[in-house]
């Protein structure tokens, strides 16, 4: 079965799945990004499959110059006689695609993955999105989302089947190490989508009762500059260390060592660093998000904190009690349900049944 990668080759995200999806039997694998390729990408996908169109694309849409580009991609696809087009978001790489197989008469299925915005915000923003997403889900015969509340924006908007898998993991780290039952840990961005002054509030609140917790807040940006300065001025702000952004292995050492992580956005599906810390066994402590409901049972496995910082610091008092037994618990789940080259394998699955039944 011969499959055609259709997004942005430098996002590392795409090299994920291309990774997952080369490691697939009885899969020949093709690429062509709108951009250029991230270094390696090569490794994962031979040179001669991979097309570059070189555009800067943008993600909400209105992609006029990568459109001008759609012929060169249709006349390289009707050569190679993909299978399945499998396109990465779908305001932009969707349409792309969908234009493509229309226009082109491509023998190829379309299947399409949506990322997060491309259904969650795009779709209602204005009425040629929602026209254009609807379109490519409707004509998809298979798509995923990482999440059952995406999954059901999906089906409202036409998509046919949807087969839902968090973009996980791409294996459960080792055992849980010794943790600091009193470290808490934030990494996503510094940015008002990701709401940090609430990471600050709901430390804070903790604080007052346990005089030695620590809080570490890696990442970085817009909003830094003023969460140091409120850090500094509280009573527990020597308690707080920023420490930007961190490699892999410096994130992982914090992971290990932290009992809770702490991300609580406005918006959001299933976060991969949350699904990071439950791997290494952190308590989360999330924002009242419809997708992480499917993750954290308020009190049972985590806790949702739901606009109020004391309520949500004696939830956490609560649970403490119970932290090592939570943690084993979330990563059974994590290594049942979040390990992403499984979930490939599913859907790989999946498309050699469609085939067979086409």
């Amino acid at each position: 079965m011969r499959l055609v990668l259709i997004g942005d080759g430098e996002s590392p995200h795409l090299l994920k799945w291309a990774r997952a999806l080369s490691a697939q039997r009885e899969l020949e694998l093709w690429a062509a990004s709108s951009r250029r390729f991230a270094a390696g990408f090569d490794a994962v996908v031979p040179a001669e499959r991979l097309l570059a169109l070189d555009t800067k694309p943008d993600v909400a849409g209105g992609n006029v110059a990568v459109l001008r580009h759609l012929p060169r991609l249709a006349h390289w696809l009707r050569r190679l006689d993909a299978d399945w087009l499998h396109a990465h978001y779908l305001s932009s790489h969707g349409t792309l695609a969908w234009l493509a197989k229309r226009l082109y008469r491509l023998r190829g299925r379309l299947v399409s993955s949506a990322w997060g915005s491309d259904i969650l915000v795009g779709p209602a923003q204005n009425a040629a999105l929602r026209w254009v997403t609807a379109r490519v889900l409707r004509s998809s015969a298979l798509v995923t989302s990482d999440s059952q509340h995406m999954a059901q924006r999906m089906h409202a908007l036409g998509a046919r089947e949807v087969m839902v898998f968090p973009f996980g993991l791409d294996e459960l780290p080792p055992n849980i190490d010794a943790k600091n039952e009193r470290l808490f840990f934030a990494n996503r961005l510094l940015e008002p989508l990701y709401a940090p002054q609430r990471v600050l509030d709901v430390f804070g609140a903790v604080a007052q009762d346990w005089p030695d917790a620590q809080l570490v807040v890696a990442n970085d940006g817009s909003l830094r500059g003023a969460l140091e300065r409120t850090a500094a001025a509280a009573p527990w702000g020597a308690r707080v260390r920023f420490v930007g952004r961190l490699d892999a292995r410096a994130q992982d050492h914090w992971y290990r060592s932290a009992r809770w992580h702490l991300s609580l956005p406005r918006s959001d599906s299933v976060s991969v660093s949350v699904l990071e810390a439950m791997s290494h066994g952190c308590v989360p402590v999330l924002s009242d998000l419809p997708a992480n409901h499917e993750l954290v049972r308020d009190g049972i496995n985590g806790v949702i904190a739901a606009g109020d910082a004391t309520r949500a610091a004696h939830s956490i008092q609560q649970l403490a009690a119970r932290a090592d037994e939570v943690a084993a618990a979330n990563r059974a789940w994590i290594a049942e349900h979040a390990i992403f080259p499984l979930a490939v394998q599913r859907l790989v699955a999946r498309l050699h049944e469609l085939e067979r039944a086409a």
